[in-house]
């Protein structure tokens, strides 16, 4: 079935000022039911965790509702799911991690699609190291990755593949699971950065081939926070470090000082969002659900969350789990964004020569990169701005992309979230006509 975008729209307050983004790469809108799991978690009764009183187990109950989302969302067990204040501060701290293992001569291998917070990390954890870095280099013509240079920067002394499942500025989607497959087969480990992917795709981690993955639930309608996903027995084997009295047990070791319960609750209601995308069947999933109660004699049942876009729930009796949902949510995300990327695609075309657009690969996300004959993207930018129209410009933290393919820094970039609509298309292609 096709997602009801109006009815979607109306659950973004922030579109009812009239501007149409198309920051989304950056970070999306926030649903009305995020902010309210929020808000509804942060005025409790809500404590530090534990089991005695309500407050406690309140707290309990986010990091619990929390980690069964994201296992939903990434096709992990709970306790492979690590909660992190961004994708970056993740990246580093497992970096740092890894790298105790490593040794003078040892060999890692990055790409240079990736955003810098796939790659700076480790590059500086391997000169701490001394090990050597080698690269994936990009293919100018078609902006896919080059295999062949991965094939020749692999060896029996590569300890780690880094690669992106989608490039944030381009759209790139490379074959990550034939990357981590050749990864596996030499001994290493595979890190995979999922930011720009998890935004829409379902994600499945065993079938990526990634022992350690990374994404941002602001980027895919939640608050700012990262998650990364790892099966069990490969964090299990990771020691970071920590304090003494902090729990040892996986996925816990692995997350320094208190949690933000609040946050935690408002990524959950985001991956309920999702789920309740597309109804599908004679009767849709209900929206987010609230928050479980309190467990325990003491604690009363959670309020109801707030509709999301379906109609009301599953008939009775159909066992449709959050994963399921979410599967035939996120496929007919793919589709609404595909046809809205077709239609940005045809009216750029129609300008002319006047927009180069650098986004090329086959297999992308809705995501197109284009700079402008003689005239700086900066200024289309403030142009579109003054329009109405959100779309920035810049490099975006790709630096090793936009050295490779010799980019114009800064490009204009135009990625699409859920709730673009045509209209919105239509006032982003009418700025840029009257831009050039």
């Amino acid at each position: 079935m096709a997602i009801d975008v109006a009815a979607l729209r109306a659950h973004f307050p922030s579109l009812s000022h009239g501007l149409a983004f198309f920051d989304g790469p950056g970070g999306t809108q926030t649903p009305t039911p995020v902010a309210e799991a929020v808000t509804r978690t942060m005025t409790g009764p809500l404590s530090n965790r534990g089991l005695v009183s309500a407050s406690e187990r309140n707290a309990e109950a986010a990091v619990a509702g929390f980690r069964a989302a994201y296992a939903d969302l990434l096709g992990v067990p709970e306790t492979g799911v690590v909660h992190g204040r961004s994708a970056t501060q993740l990246t580093y701290d497992f970096s740092r991690t890894l790298a105790r293992e490593w040794r003078p001569g040892d060999e890692i291998v990055l790409s240079r699609l990736d955003h810098d917070a796939n790659v700076r990390p480790w590059v500086q954890a391997a000169e701490r190291a001394g090990a050597v870095v080698r690269w994936i280099e990009i293919d100018g013509a078609s902006t896919e990755l080059d295999l062949g240079s991965y094939e020749r920067a692999l060896s029996s002394r590569t300890r780690l593949v880094a690669v992106t499942a989608a490039s944030n500025v381009l759209g790139t989607r490379p074959p990550v699971r034939r990357i981590a497959d050749r990864a596996h087969e030499a001994g290493a480990l595979v890190f995979v950065d999922g930011v720009h992917y998890a935004a829409h795709h379902l994600v499945d981690v065993p079938a990526l081939g990634a022992d350690l993955f990374v994404c941002s639930p602001y980027k895919f309608l939640g608050p700012h926070c990262g998650v990364l996903a790892g099966l069990p027995d490969v964090l299990g084997a990771l020691v970071p470090d920590k304090l003494l009295p902090s729990p040892d047990t996986v996925p816990e070791r692995f997350e320094f000082g208190t949690l933000p319960y609040e946050i935690l609750a408002g990524a959950t209601a985001a991956v309920d969002f999702l789920a309740a995308l597309d109804p599908a069947g004679p009767a849709g999933p209900a929206g987010p659900a609230g928050p479980a109660g309190p467990a325990g004699p003491a604690g009363p049942a959670g309020p109801a969350g707030p509709a999301g876009p379906g109609v009301p729930g599953d008939a009775p009796g159909a066992a449709v789990s959050r994963r399921e949902r979410l599967a035939r949510s996120l496929r007919s995300l793919h589709e609404h964004e595909n046809a809205v990327r077709a239609r940005v695609e045809e009216g750029l075309r129609a300008l002319g020569d006047a927009v180069t657009v650098h986004s090329r690969a086959k297999e992308r996300t809705p995501t197109v990169l284009m700079s402008f004959e003689g005239r700086d993207a900066r200024a289309a930018q403030a142009h579109l701005a003054a329009r109405g129209v959100v779309a920035p410009a810049g490099s975006f933290y790709a630096y090793e992309a936009f050295t490779a393919l010799k980019l114009d820094d800064p490009a204009l970039r135009v990625g699409l979230a859920p709730y673009n609509d045509t209209e919105d298309v239509d006032r982003l292609l009418e700025g840029l006509a009257s831009f050039l």
